[in-house]
């Protein structure tokens, strides 16, 4: 397979052999890390949607069974995703309803 190529002052040079090489190496470190960045991101939304909900936890408001089921549902929401395409189907989000559709249902 050919090198890629790169621009330099407005034309296209080919990789040299050494080139290609890193850059192989840099894009094969980059993929390692992909699952822990889609996490990540799972968590900071997840983090974000229990934030609404902390006044539950307050002294005078008594939660009911339903709200902490929902709030332990979305702290184990990480729970057995150990692939990019898990993690992404469990971020699908649906721009009609604004929602995550594949998260814990909110009580009412």
């Amino acid at each position: 397979m050919a090198n890629r190529v790169k621009n330099v002052n407005g034309i296209e040079v080919a990789l040299t052999d050494a080139e290609q090489a890193q850059l192989e190496k840099e894009e094969a470190e980059y993929a390692k890390g992909a699952l822990g960045r889609e996490l990540n991101w799972l968590r900071t939304v997840r983090n974000n949607i229990l934030k609404e909900t902390d006044y539950m936890g307050n002294s005078d408001v008594t939660m009911s069974d339903a709200w902490k089921t929902y709030r332990q549902q979305m702290r184990d929401i990480t729970t057995g995703l150990d692939t990019v395409a898990k993690v992404q189907e469990k971020m699908k989000f649906d721009e009609k309803t604004k929602t995550h559709v594949n998260f814990p249902t909110k009580p009412s």
